[in-house]
């Protein structure tokens, strides 16, 4: 891995690498025109043209093919059976009109060639001399072909496009399963590592993945519509980013919330904004209160250790206090409200003792509340494994004095907050070669504890996503707030990014991926008085 802070970059391929969007919109068009000209002649429906603005862009644009054809025959009113991927381009099905388009590519392709954006291909490379890991992610059955034709296949490490997709069931944009996966094959984790797109599709899609940065590329005078689908920052090309803005990027540091509640701040103020055109997401310049209170209804999610209770010796003092209960009594009464916490969910319900709250327990991996219950499924299959790990763990290091270890079902932790020192280093290496000889399970670092999590593509991020699906909120018509303190909420805190509000529990000046912070529980009431003063 890089000596940077970040290790990895995950580039779209049309319209970042290479100059072929603009061939995959003409062919789009030819396809869509000719099918609606069969349409009036066939069944008098009166032809409207297929435009790039109204059309290309918010129905097809960075989608898999299939997903793009089905997405705008909706939006004209057409329902079309879905066919099969061997159908033939002639079968008038959602899978034959795709097959039609790309054989349209194909030969727009051949006769035109490929051409590359130079300034993404010398960024390229100036993030390979500097040890930064390299893929590329495309909803393009043709991207291996693109790349081939351009001359730089291999300048990516890794390559997750249509085809892989298809064999691997990953979903499409806006998903981030396919960045997510490149990630993965590279050795690079999502919160360090970057995403570059053109589309709006693709920069929600890095946003839904938690990546720590998502780029978008203003191609087509789109900033605004980047912006609003999770773009951190955009540029009209990548010559206006350099590798030293990226890591001053991962760098950067929450807002105090309570300097900032009435105070916005500059670009350069937020960002250190190393290139004139490297503009960050607006979102970033608001003031706290203006950040909270946006025309949308407040949608609460709280961590609890930490956050609604002071950090503790021991994970069974964390009891929270009357004036704490009270305020969050409070806020439940006029907002919908969520506890996401590491400990067992039972656990939580049980110290928090309020009902009408949705508790997602065990890092989102169990989740119940008013007409919701959910454990993600094949978290239970682990729960032997866990058992016995947990046994294995008390055996090596449970006399170690100060080590505490907590099963919890689908899940444990190793707390060693009351631990010497000089026994952590020897601790570390047993925890970390137990979980390397169990391919099934992962670490988790936590705030003085070892989290042993099954190796499961779930997080509190995700679990936030999932509690937001099930209650039908939107991120346009609510105002997500999390609070949290542990480096646990920062996969929270990613999600979050231009679409909610992360606020970081802490009295220390670390970087984090929160938007504001506060110095401890008890600013989260102050916080929480505040809010339910102003809001209405």
């Amino acid at each position: 891995m890089s000596q940077l802070s970040f290790d990895a970059v995950i580039f779209d391929l049309d319209g970042v690498v290479t100059k072929t969007a603009l061939v995959h919109a003409t062919a789009w068009k030819a396809v869509f025109d000719e099918y609606m000209h069969g349409r009036e002649k066939t069944r008098g429906e009166p032809f409207r043209e297929f435009t790039h603005e109204k059309d290309y862009l918010p129905y097809v644009d960075g989608k898999p093919r299939y997903e793009g054809v089905k997405s705008f025959l909706e939006s004209r009113g057409i329902d079309l059976s879905y066919g099969d991927p061997e159908d033939a381009p002639e079968k008038e099905t959602v899978c034959g009109i795709g097959n039609r388009k790309n054989i349209k590519f194909v030969e727009i392709l051949e006769a035109n060639g490929v051409e590359e954006y130079d300034s993404t291909v010398s960024f390229v490379k100036e993030l390979q001399k500097k040890g930064i890991r390299i893929g590329v992610a495309s909803s393009s059955k043709n991207c291996k072909y693109v790349l081939k034709a351009a001359g730089i296949e291999e300048l990516f490490e890794t390559r997750v496009d249509g085809e892989v997709s298809a064999q691997m069931g990953l979903k499409g944009k806006p998903e981030g399963d396919i960045f997510v996966t490149a990630a993965a094959n590279i050795g690079a984790r999502p919160a360090r590592s970057v995403v570059v797109e053109d589309a709006t599709s693709g920069v929600e899609a890095g946003r839904n993945g938690a990546f720590g940065l998502v780029i978008g590329i203003a191609r087509e005078n789109n900033t605004g519509e980047l912006y609003k689908n999770g773009a951190d920052v955009v540029v009209p090309d990548m010559e206006y980013i350099d590798v030293e803005w990226i890591e001053k990027w991962f760098r950067k540091k929450p807002r105090d919330l309570f300097e900032f509640w009435d105070r916005s701040i500059t670009v350069n103020e937020a960002a250190g904004n190393a290139k004139n055109k490297a503009n960050i997401n607006p979102c970033y310049l608001k003031s706290g209160k203006d950040t909270i209170f946006n025309g949308k209804k407040p949608v609460f999610f709280f961590d609890y250790d930490g956050t609604l209770t002071p950090i503790v010796a021991r994970p069974e003092l964390a009891v929270i206090s009357g004036d704490m209960k009270e305020v969050v009594e409070r806020i439940i009464e006029k907002y919908t409200t969520a506890i996401v916490s590491g400990r067992p969910r039972e656990d939580v319900e049980q110290l928090l003792g309020i009902e009408g709250l949705i508790y997602a327990g065990n890092h989102g991996f169990d989740i119940a509340g008013p007409n919701i219950s959910m454990i993600y499924p094949g978290a239970e299959e682990y729960m032997p494994l866990i058992k016995e790990i947990t046994g294995e763990l008390f055996g090596r290091i449970g006399s170690i004095p100060g080590v505490l270890i907590e099963e919890k079902k689908f899940s444990l932790g190793v707390h060693y907050r009351l631990v010497d020192k000089k026994a952590f280093p020897e601790i570390k290496k047993i925890i970390e070669k137990t979980v390397r000889d169990h391919e099934k399970l992962r670490i988790m670092h936590g705030k003085k504890v070892f989290e042993i999590m099954p190796a499961i593509e779930w997080d509190k991020g995700k679990a936030v996503r999932w509690i937001m699906g099930v209650l039908g909120l939107s991120w346009d018509e609510a105002s997500v707030i999390y609070v949290g303190d542990d480096t646990t909420d920062e996969d929270v805190f990613r999600i979050l990014r231009t679409r909610g509000v992360g606020i970081l529990v802490t009295d220390e000046d670390n970087p984090s991926f929160a938007d504001f912070s506060v110095k401890s529980p008890e600013k989260v009431k102050e916080l929480l008085d505040e809010i339910l003063s102003t809001g209405k």
